[in-house]
């Protein structure tokens, strides 16, 4: 039987469970498990600390809160942006999810917060950073 070890490659299904209940991110809702190495940085340290020991065909939940998951919200992660930037084919819109050029040449995701006048706030926190959230998995294999 094999099971999750440090350096294992690991199939899982996961779903991630808001407080009240809803799914904010599913492989099952996509139809194929994840795929990653154990300390390959997909997953934070705690929760594959929470996944050590588990056996393929095994499922499990587990209750994380904001700092075991993704993080308390950060204000240093919130930025204005000139209106002027946003253009037609890319309007800035509250709620609007955007990728904007980070300073190392990738892609960061944003979400626009709010418009005012010429300003415009861009949150660049994970959105489910400050959130408690159980992580459900059923592990498909495991490859040493």
């Amino acid at each position: 039987m094999s099971v999750i070890k440090e350096n294992s490659e690991v199939l899982m299904h996961f779903a991630i469970k808001l407080e009240d209940g809803s799914v904010a991110d599913s492989t099952q809702a996509m139809g194929k498990p994840a795929k990653f190495r154990m300390g390959d940085g997909s997953l934070t340290e705690n929760f594959e600390k929470c996944l050590l020991g588990l056996t393929e065909g095994e499922k499990s939940d587990f209750a994380l809160e904001p700092e075991d998951a993704f993080g308390h919200a950060n204000p240093d992660n919130i930025h204005h942006v000139e209106l002027s930037k946003f253009g037609a084919d890319a309007p800035a819109e509250v709620g609007t999810i955007m990728a904007f050029a980070g300073p190392d040449g990738h892609d960061i995701p944003g979400i626009i917060t709010n418009v005012v006048g010429d300003s415009v706030t861009v949150d660049f926190n994970h959105p489910l950073a400050g959130q408690r959230v159980t992580f459900e998995v059923e592990v498909v294999n495991i490859q040493d």
